[in-house]
């Protein structure tokens, strides 16, 4: 048998990884963590190099995991069944609708229509809507809301873009995925970690009065407009800027919306699902203005925080599976059949980062590497928010972002404290780190979705996700220093 590429990388993964434990012990007191690094070095290898299916590479906790004594088989699987894994289903639940009755087609038509007929603004236009939308609701609900329509966007665009479509494809999913991700930091209630920090400072410091939704934004919207404009330029460069091109008429794409004529009643329907979904992922939880309070609807339940974002999908997808079609009699907007085009290679690689996150965790991995910031006691306050974000987006490009900044609020209280500097100077920056992950398609909710459509390859997002880290980095360290010393 002749030996490819292919075979060379999958020797090469749990090659990399004995090597590792043969040679390195990270922690002489806790030999699990060596043995979960190399896990990871085994599965960052066989995801890099694609020299097995992703769904593939996902099944390695399952079996390394127990293996090693880390945990137990059936914890492990547990984690391959996280909420946000059903947020995912009944969010493509509500996707496949949308594209069944070619709403999605209306929903592109009529942006594309608004943000021009050049390559550059359409991005533009795409990551904007994201961003804005992203300030406050999840970063994975965002990008299930509007993946359909981006999906939609490139398929209207394809027969005119006369080179490197490809590019072009790439180019909107990264930035639907990547702006989501960036529209969380601005706001306290954009994202879990910005959440978590908020609630674990309170409860830390009770009588400090120097923390509230307003001061937040003050450096939350700095970060991350300066952060989505640096990273619309480099997408527009890497993928776009005189490689793409699209050959069309101003006026087309108003006029192919108003072919499509009036809403049908299937349109109308999911059209009202969408909308629903939308004002209940905004409306469910509290928002804390500082001087104002918004009590979110999911107090109408006993207990308010047995409710999230993928109780909405679940009940839009319900609803989808209920309400009667006229086009197609004794059948509902969605049946089973439709359905079955769920990704379940994707559902497996979702399940596998939080099962990483996991095996970093009950392993001391994540122990280990927060620990490591204790080499900077005594260095210069900017040297110490760097040192930070350095570790926490590390971390978070292979645990989820809530496991990051879990595991980093204790150890930047206890850091705080050694070096005597100002609380916030230290869990701010390591909160805003959480959410930088962009290298990598299990880093993020959001990154998962787009890899699955198998229009992005692996080494154009870590190439463009690397640079993106250290510029988001270096953003949010000199931010942070300037705003909060």
């Amino acid at each position: 048998m002749k030996l490819t590429k292919n075979h060379i990388f999958q020797i090469l993964g749990p090659l990399l990884a004995v090597l590792f434990w043969t040679f390195v012990e990270l922690d002489k007191d806790n030999h699990k963590v060596t043995l979960m690094a190399g896990i990871a070095i085994w599965m960052c290898t066989w995801w890099f190099t694609e020299a097995v299916g992703l769904a593939v590479t996902a099944l390695i906790p399952v079996l390394m995991l127990p293996a090693f004594g880390i945990s137990d088989c059936k914890t492990v699987s547990q984690q391959y069944s996280d909420s946000i894994i059903f947020l995912f289903i009944g969010g493509f639940m509500l996707a496949f609708a949308i594209e069944k009755w070619n709403f999605h087609k209306r929903i592109a038509l009529k942006i594309l229509s608004l943000v021009g007929h050049n390559p550059a603004t359409i991005l533009l236009g795409v990551m904007l809507s994201t961003y804005l939308i992203s300030n406050w609701i999840s970063n994975t609900a965002t990008t299930m809301m509007l993946f359909s329509a981006v999906l939609a966007l490139i398929h209207e665009t394809k027969a005119h873009v006369s080179r490197n479509y490809h590019k072009f494809a790439a180019a909107l999913l990264l930035g639907l995925a990547f702006s989501a991700t960036i529209g969380g930091m601005a706001t306290p209630v954009g994202t879990p970690p910005n959440m978590y920090f908020f609630k674990a400072y309170r409860e830390a410091f009770p009588l400090a009065t120097d923390l509230n939704f307003l001061k937040w934004s003050f450096i939350g919207y700095p970060i991350s407009i300066t952060f989505l404009c640096t990273t619309y330029l480099i997408l527009n460069f890497y993928f776009l800027r005189n490689k793409v091109e699209l050959t069309i008429e101003k006026s087309f794409f108003k006029t192919s919306y108003k072919t499509l004529g009036r809403f049908s009643w299937e349109e109308k329907w999911v059209f009202s699902i969408f909308i629903f979904c939308i004002l209940a992922w905004f409306t469910r939880a509290d928002i804390d203005f500082g001087n104002f309070k918004f009590k979110g609807w999911n107090h109408l339940f006993v207990n308010p925080k047995y409710i999230d974002d993928a109780f909405v999908a679940l009940l839009a997808a319900l609803l989808l599976f209920l309400i009667p079609s006229k086009a197609s009699a004794g059948e509902a907007l969605l049946v089973w059949d439709d359905a079955k085009k769920l990704r379940y290679d994707i559902i497996l690689m979702f399940g596998s980062g939080f099962a990483l996150a996991y095996g970093f965790e009950a392993s001391g991995l994540s122990n280990w590497l927060a620990a490591s910031l204790v080499v900077l006691k005594g260095v210069s306050p900017i040297l110490v928010i760097l040192g930070i974000c350095i570790i926490i987006t590390i971390i978070s490009e292979f645990a989820s972002n809530i496991a990051s900044i879990q595991l980093a609020i204790p150890v930047m209280m206890a850091l705080q404290k050694d070096l005597d500097l100002p609380p916030l100077l230290l869990m701010m920056p390591a909160t805003f780190a959480a959410s930088l992950g962009f290298m990598l398609p299990v880093a993020t909710a959001a990154n998962t979705i787009v890899f699955g459509t198998k229009q992005i390859e692996i080494k154009d997002m870590f190439k463009v996700g690397i640079v993106l880290d250290i510029i988001g980095i270096l953003i949010i360290t000199l931010m942070c220093y300037l705003y909060l010393k």
